[in-house]
């Protein structure tokens, strides 16, 4: 392999997660269908989970356990902020070179949940 291979390769490895990093974080603050949850309402159903847990069968307990390790990672989710401009910032300098050599269209792009204006300032046009 020369040198100039093993250069392609390590760019496309560091150009690809870019992409990879901005994607997860646009789809971890995507907001999601139907009603809302707050911290507050998250917090509430710990309460009540809490309260009930010994009044109710092991089944139940069981479904209890799993729905209120579920409810600490959502809310841990909720309330860590995602700064995600730096993670834009290097995608819009690098996604018109990697759509290109990748073959991914501006469609593409916009239907994984890109912003049109982000493609615009990356310079990937329709």
């Amino acid at each position: 392999m020369t040198k100039a291979h093993k250069q392609a390769l390590a760019a496309g490895r560091a150009e690809g997660k870019i992409v990879r990093d901005y994607l997860e974080a646009l789809k971890r603050t995507k907001p999601k269908r139907g009603r809302k949850r707050t911290p507050e309402s998250i917090k509430r159903r710990l309460n009540t989970i809490k309260n009930e847990f010994e009044n109710v069968d092991a089944v139940t307990q069981l479904k209890y356990a799993q729905e209120r390790l579920d409810l600490a990672i959502e809310l841990a989710e909720l309330t860590a902020k995602v700064d995600i401009a730096p993670l834009e910032k290097a995608f819009v300098k690098i996604a018109k070179g990697y759509g290109e050599r990748n073959g991914i269209t501006y469609s593409a792009w916009r239907e994984i949940g890109v912003d049109a204006t982000v493609l615009k300032k990356a310079g990937v046009t329709r």
